[in-house]
């Protein structure tokens, strides 16, 4: 199984990096994690940039997409919302349907439970335009309960990911 960590963050030194960093130890054998750090890459996205050919980047990053039985998303919260990179990569997959039906687990690294919950929400109603199927969708909060939240939302992230649990193809936009 091969997931993919996306850190919406363009900082080096990210809470939401460390979470997926963090999320990494907790695979177990058998599952290839990796996370992307392109998004800084993509350009804007623009029709007509796509019309007159792909953009190299953008190519990579929907091969990249492809490959990955399922995405673990940890974004901060910008602006009551989610980050423009990451809205800008997503906005690149919309038509080419690279996440449709994908299992996706969606957190936030977050210092206290009021942080991250209208980023988290901007980011769910942008991932239903694409028809990905949502897991989690709570920030995780630093703290001593923290390990414990990240490893339920990967076991999750797995369940959902697997073989099975993809042939019984759960409806789209459904939080799992």
């Amino acid at each position: 199984m091969k997931l993919l960590g996306i850190c919406a963050s363009l900082q080096a030194r990210s809470s939401n990096l460390e979470l997926l960093s963090d999320a990494a130890t907790l695979m177990p054998d058998g599952v290839d994690f990796v996370i992307y750090r392109g998004l800084a890459l993509l350009p804007f996205f623009n029709p007509d940039i796509e019309a007159a050919g792909t953009p190299t980047s953008v190519a990579e990053f929907r091969c990249v997409l492809s490959s990955a039985d399922g995405l673990f998303i940890a974004s901060p919260e910008y602006g009551f919302s989610l980050p423009g990179c990451l809205k800008n990569a997503i906005d690149w997959v919309i038509g080419s349907g690279e996440l449709s039906d994908k299992p996706i687990a969606v957190t936030a690294s977050v210092s206290s439970p009021a942080r991250g919950q209208r980023g988290l929400k901007a980011l769910l109603v942008t991932l239903s335009a694409v028809g990905a199927r949502i897991v989690g969708g709570e920030p995780i909060v630093s703290g001593p309960a923290a390990r414990d939240d990240l490893r339920t939302l990967v076991a999750a992230l797995i369940d959902a990911a697997s073989p099975q649990t993809s042939a019984q193809a759960k409806p789209a936009n459904k939080k799992i």
